[in-house]
């Protein structure tokens, strides 16, 4: 299914490729998709490649993810651009969400090799993300 011009939803399931994703987190997904990962493609001008998208519960043990993980929501998207390093990333991430309309809840995260963007309700905490 396509979500965007850019994003499709078979981009975002689970790696363990044995479960079945669940229809909120399809809309979940949607959602991060229309309202932050497409944007930001739209003003960087370049693919992102989305490394890890929804996680079962399993699959999210199995790669050492936090319980409460977002991707088990389908919140959540790992991302890398070509040819831009992580830690680059992260700070047209973090721009992008501070100055996007409407601005408001959601994370963004710092990791070698990948930054994590989240729709998440709440503001995180302390951490590896900022919000």
């Amino acid at each position: 299914m396509q979500i965007t011009q850019n994003f499709r939803l078979d981009e975002f399931k689970c790696k363990c490729g044995r479960c079945t994703m669940p229809e909120s987190v399809k809309q979940n997904i949607i959602r991060l998709v229309t309202e932050v990962l497409q944007p930001l493609r739209d003003q960087i001008g370049q693919p992102i490649f989305v490394a890890s998208g929804y996680r079962c519960k399993d699959h999210n043990r199995a790669v050492g993810g936090v319980p409460n993980s977002q991707h088990m929501l389908g919140k959540a998207a790992d991302i890398v651009v070509r040819n831009t390093p992580a830690s680059r990333m992260y700070k047209i991430v973090d721009r992008f969400m501070l100055t996007h309309e409407p601005p408001g809840p959601g994370g963004v995260g710092k990791y070698p090799g990948f930054t994590h963007v989240d729709i998440r309700e709440a503001r995180p905490g302390s951490g590896g993300s900022r919000w």
